[in-house]
């Protein structure tokens, strides 16, 4: 069983508090979320269904020592505008594997449904190089704004760590907290080198935008 973190908590990756060591040569970020099930009448007359579909992506930004992307990658194109990044430190639906091949989201889950994770980056943080200190995770609803969906009214969402035997180190969860209400996107942890060990600290920041580039300029 891992440990269950609180907002700010920092572990320790590798150690385990039975003793021993994880094995890190993959590790998996998971995400997982449900949306609030209807109630009342017309809920239970068609039975208890979910509200429109919630498109939640998880994101990573590989970082250096000064807390910066190094390389955002190349500009994708379509119709003469651009739609996004590819190929760069910068991890999501458009660009699902760094280069190096040490980092990679498994892909995109448009709905939330199923048990377990919905979304997962894994990482082999044995092999990434030393100039990148720091990976900090973001969550995002795809147009939350324009959809009117928010964090508030989201159920079970979380993020965990988890070794490449399966075993569980950490879990973070969000739920019910009026403080998620009108945020349509969030800084939800983030993995750092000290002293020669990697840690994970839980975070929680929630954001009013939508758009994960808001808040990638931070890292530029």
């Amino acid at each position: 069983m891992g440990i269950n973190l609180q907002k700010g908590q920092t572990i320790d990756l590798r150690k385990k508090s039975t003793g021993g060591d994880y094995n890190l040569s993959n590790v998996t970020i998971g995400l997982g979320w449900d949306v609030k099930k209807k109630s009342g009448f017309f809920g239970n007359l068609f039975g208890s269904a979910s509200a429109e579909d919630y498109d939640l992506d998880a994101i990573a930004f590989m970082l250096d020592a000064n807390n910066k992307v190094i390389n955002r990658g190349s500009t994708i194109n379509k119709d003469g505008r651009s739609i996004g990044l590819y190929g760069g430190d910068i991890i999501y639906f458009n660009s699902l594997q760094h280069p190096s091949g040490n980092i990679w989201l498994t892909g995109d889950n448009r709905t939330g449904e199923g048990d377990g994770d919905d979304e997962q980056i894994i990482v082999q943080l044995d092999k990434l190089d030393q100039k990148y200190q720091k990976i900090v995770f973001i969550v995002t609803i795809y147009q939350g704004q324009k959809n009117s969906q928010h964090f508030g009214m989201v159920e079970n969402a979380f993020i965990r760590a988890v070794d490449q035997s399966g075993t569980e180190i950490a879990k973070y969860s969000l739920s019910g907290n009026e403080e998620f209400n009108n945020t349509h996107s969030m800084i939800f942890a983030e993995l750092y080198r000290r002293d020669g060990s990697w840690k994970f600290r839980a975070i929680g920041e929630p954001r009013t935008t939508d758009n994960f580039v808001e808040i990638l300029k931070e890292y530029l």
